[in-house]
């Protein structure tokens, strides 16, 4: 039985040019925090992919269950599929959507570029690994949640209203291992980090600085807090990402 999905949280498609696009969006998250965005690279001409996560969109419940291996099995079928379609590929990812991002540029060389915006590939320290598993002993399956963190007023991310834990573990155990492979990743990439960011460390930004392979250039965000997309900077965050995935996928002899 499919549970039905929540008005504006729908994965989008557009076909479009023979260069493509895959949009990935984050932990607990829709496709309605990315999808501007993903209209907007659907405008400039590219195909564009916007997937909606096994768990998300529906009720926190169907999240519960779910794991890193399920949003990454997804993640791969949507690049097979835009991959299959199109001459070249690009990827933009935020939170998650940053971390699963990574994970493909590691074992697909082929890829041309990588957006992220505030990338989870720092795990929280351990102290924050014991309390949940802590909450978890106490028989606490789902925290509050931790979406919807945006500077600007009245914009609000639609996201579930709790945090599945055991998801959540998941989630930070393979950010570790896409941490530790960062060097496999040869492909150029365009960083954009919130000055202020109350999900993601900054440490998750350094990181990727420190340890991808290829060339990594890094934006500050001056005036956004997590959900860079929806907030005051989404208009420098869509002008660069343009840009970027323009050069990349015009890159002469990469094909």
């Amino acid at each position: 039985m499919t549970a039905p999905i929540l008005p504006g949280a729908e994965p989008f498609s557009h076909d479009g040019g023979p260069e493509g696009v895959l949009v990935l969006h984050g932990f607990t998250g829709t496709p309605q925090s990315m999808r501007p965005l993903a209209e907007a690279l659907a405008d400039a001409g590219w195909s564009v992919s916007l997937p909606l996560w096994p768990g998300h969109g529906t009720a926190v419940e169907h999240m519960v269950p779910t794991r890193f291996e399920d949003w990454s099995a997804a993640a791969e079928a949507a690049y097979q599929d835009l991959h299959a379609r199109c001459d070249a590929v690009a990827l933009v990812g935020l939170s998650m959507g940053g971390t699963l991002a990574c994970w493909l540029a590691q074992s697909h060389p082929e890829i041309r570029g990588v957006v992220l915006i505030n990338p989870l590939v720092e795990p929280p320290g351990d102290d924050m690994v014991q309390a949940i598993h802590q909450l978890l002993d106490d028989g606490v399956e789902i925290a509050p949640g931790i979406g919807s963190d945006i500077a600007k007023p009245g914009v609000s991310e639609l996201t579930y209203d709790g945090s599945p834990l055991r998801a959540a573990l998941s989630m930070f155990e393979h950010a570790a291992h896409v941490r530790d492979g960062l060097h496999r990743i040869s492909c150029p990439v365009l960083l954009l980090s919130s000055r202020q960011d109350h999900v993601v460390d900054p440490a998750s930004g350094d990181r990727v600085v420190e340890l991808v392979g290829g060339p990594v250039e890094r934006i500050w965000l001056e005036n956004s807090y997590h959900v860079a997309t929806l907030d005051h900077d989404a208009d420098e965050v869509t002008a660069r990402t343009i840009d970027f995935v323009a050069q990349v996928l015009s890159r002469e002899g990469s094909a």
